[in-house]
């Protein structure tokens, strides 16, 4: 297979990229780790007449995690993301997810900005995004823009990004006091792309009862879907100790509210069942991840750390 003709730009510097970007518009596509792009190219399911190749900008290769979050250059590759002892600090549900994209030699070379803009419905990225409520910053010639994740994934393989436009970096929030996290997700082999997903967030109150409880899923929908669970979580918690909770109740509402599609890799009665399954297993081990972090907490007060 063999990408049809393009004209190939090589800028070195976010100035000169974005100039090229402003000049063809739609008819450009950014070149960033390829892992996505490649492919469709030499499947000719994309035929750009542009293509503009940002890796020669190195400032897009930041990685900055603080107390505010973490945010994710454009040429910031997977694997340096997973492995950032910084980013784990602040947002662990973050590497939790980039454990489970794709093969280490995929991670090596992808980014995390391009999994994101490529949209994929079934890719763990975009639902880590948008459980939580994070942002793409998008910078153009004209100037830049600061989009949530709600309104960043317009449709399968689709977002929002303007012509002209590139994703310059994507911001996660960092995890609150008493909060704990968890993902998981079932593939026909490890590196496929997943069946369903679940990406769960739970905070705690000072009781050590659930405050909040969200979870976004992938492969069950058009696009990454987000659901506030806290009303039920706090039910399933009733006359129960902290951390314990009957969860199925949980994953019986979520089932109610998922219409995924069939495919010729699962149905969607079982796609339905599959979410409902990892639901209660990513509230079960967040909220676990959630106490343990309120108790870590508590016992550096106590010491004075």
């Amino acid at each position: 297979m063999k990408p049809p003709p393009f004209a190939y730009h090589a800028p070195a510097t976010l100035a000169e990229a974005l100039d090229v970007l402003a000049e063809h518009g739609a008819d450009a596509k950014v070149l960033a780790g390829g892992q996505s792009l490649i492919p469709l190219l030499n499947m000719r399911l994309a035929e750009p007449a542009h293509i503009v190749d940002i890796n020669r900008v190195a400032a897009l290769g930041d990685v900055r995690a603080d107390a505010r979050g973490v945010r994710v250059g454009a040429l910031a590759r997977h694997a340096a993301v997973e492995r950032s002892a910084g980013v784990a600090a602040v947002q662990p549900l973050l590497p939790a997810a980039l454990r489970h994209v794709a093969h280490p030699a995929i991670r090596n070379r992808g980014t995390v900005v391009g999994s994101l803009v490529h949209a994929d419905p079934a890719a763990e990225l975009p639902a880590v995004l948008a459980v939580l409520d994070g942002t793409v910053e998008a910078v153009s010639a004209a100037g830049r823009r600061t989009i949530r994740a709600a309104d960043f994934f317009a449709g399968p393989l689709e977002s929002t990004l303007r012509p002209g436009e590139l994703a310059g970096s994507a911001f996660f929030p960092a995890l609150p006091p008493r909060t704990g996290v968890a993902f998981t997700e079932t593939s026909r082999r490890h590196g496929d792309y997943a069946l369903a997903g679940v990406a769960a967030v739970v905070s705690l109150d000072e009781d050590l009862r659930v405050s909040a409880a969200r979870a976004g899923y992938l492969g069950v929908a058009a696009t990454p879907l987000v659901l506030d669970l806290t009303r039920r979580a706090r039910q399933a918690q009733t006359g129960r100790p902290p951390g314990d909770a009957d969860w199925s109740g949980v994953a019986g509402f979520v089932r109610e509210r998922l219409d995924p599609e069939s495919d010729i890799h699962a149905g969607a009665d079982y796609r339905r069942h599959l979410a409902g399954v990892l639901t209660e297993r990513a509230l079960r081990a967040a909220t676990a991840d959630a106490l343990g972090r309120a108790h870590t907490s508590a016992i550096n007060e106590e010491a004075g750390w």
